[in-house]
This record gives C-alpha cells, structure tokens and sequence, in this order.
C-alpha cells in the first residue's frame, strides 16, 4: 500500500517507519528539514515542503495514493488547514490528529471520520490497523505475541473454528467472539453496544456476518491470517 503521512514528530516519524518496515511505501512530509534529514534513510521518499499552503500542496502525490494521515501535533492550525486541502482533493482515506476534544470537534465537522489519538494510541497499534485486514484493536503482550480484536474475513464467514483450523493452520487460539450492536439510551440517543456472543467459542461455532474475533498467537502468525 501507498501512505504519505504529513507530520513527522514522534508519532509520525515512528508511524512512517513501521510502515516503511512492513513492506508499504512511505512518502514522510514535513515543514522541518532536521526531520527529513533524520529520517530519509528509514522510509520510502521524504518531501520539505509547508504542506498547509494550498500550492505547495498540490505537489503531492495525491492520486494514487491509498492513506493520507494527517499526523502534526504541535500547530492545530496547520493540521486542520492540510485536513481541509485533504478533504477538497477527495483523497482516498483520510486520518487525521486530534490534539484535543475541541479541535476533535472541528475535525469531525469538516467530515473527518478516522482521528488518531497518540497520547492514547501508539503508532505500532496503527500500524497493524492499517497493514492488517479487518483488525480492530490490538495489545502487544511482549514484541512476539498479541490479543487481537478483529471482523470475521469474508472466506470465513458460515465456516466453523474447527473447519478454518485456527490452530492447526495458524497455532493461532480463539478467545471469544463479539458483537457490535446499536442500541438507543434511556434519553433516546443511539449508542454502539460491544456483546459477547460466545465466552470460549467451540470448535463448532460457526462464525457469523460482522463478527469479531478475539485471537491471541504470535505476531507472524496473526499478519499471515489478517494480511490484505
């Protein structure tokens, strides 16, 4: 996959090198030479450019790439400025940084669906969500195995645990399966519901449409399953 991420502090820079690292290509933009500088030999292609001047901007790559993220932190202006050119260029995926709940606020009224929350989310977390299909959340236990949260794969769908062979297959363990619903609160107001369906699926349970798989297993083992 294509990414330019537009930012490179420390949760850019790290983003654009665990990207770089999983095989995807990495254009890191950023208005500081120092972190182009640093980081030109870790990713793909690095651009010094002021990317909140509508000029400057357009000099992106923008159209055959597949993620643009939005990942300056220190000058909320600049991020929402290049949000808004993101959004008028009709990128194909757009992610962008909330520093806090206000400028949260703003992000989501120019129609920003996807924000990251660095102070809540690492980059490695990040990473999986974008590289791996369908994956929801994750938690590294150490830095060879993890929990993961993900949407049943499309193959699997009507398929039993035992017929995929998760562990057989993957020697990945099957924890639990959830649900996501809506539900309306008591003042009237939608709210999305998380439900487990199963506390530990057997074999036989059959994996249904918009499910969520909670697996554990190694880190290869886990990518290999949910890779795009």
């Amino acid at each position: 996959m294509k990414f330019i991420i537009i930012g490179l502090g420390n949760f850019g820079a790290s983003l654009a090198m665990k990207l770089t690292a999983q095989g995807n290509e990495v254009i890191g933009v950023d208005i500081k030479l120092e972190r182009i500088t640093t980081l030109k030999e870790h990713i793909t292609h690095t651009i010094a450019i002021d990317a909140s001047d509508p000029v400057a901007f357009t000099s992106l790559p923008l159209k055959n790439t597949d993620v643009v993220i939005v990942a300056i932190g220190e000058n909320e202006g600049a991020n929402i400025m290049v949000t808004a050119l993101c959004k008028e260029a009709q990128v194909k995926r757009l992610i962008s940084r909330a520093v806090n709940n206000l400028h949260e606020k703003v992000l989501n009224a120019i129609g920003v669906s996807e924000i990251v929350h660095p102070e809540e989310e690492t980059a490695e977390r990040w990473s999986k969500k974008l590289c791996l299909s369908g994956l929801i959340d994750s938690f590294e236990l150490n830095s060879n195995y993890s929990i993961v949260e993900a949407v049943v794969p499309e193959k699997y769908v009507g398929r039993s645990i035992q017929e995929i062979g998760f562990r057989e297959h993957y020697d990945i363990l099957v924890l639990t399966i959830l649900k996501k619903t809506e539900r309306d609160s008591l003042i009237g107001k939608s709210k999305i519901v998380t439900t487990v369906l199963h506390g530990i699926p057997k074999p036989d349970t059959v994996l249904q449409q918009g499910e969520i798989i909670v697996i554990y297993g190694d880190n290869r083992n886990i990518k290999e399953f949910l890779k795009r």
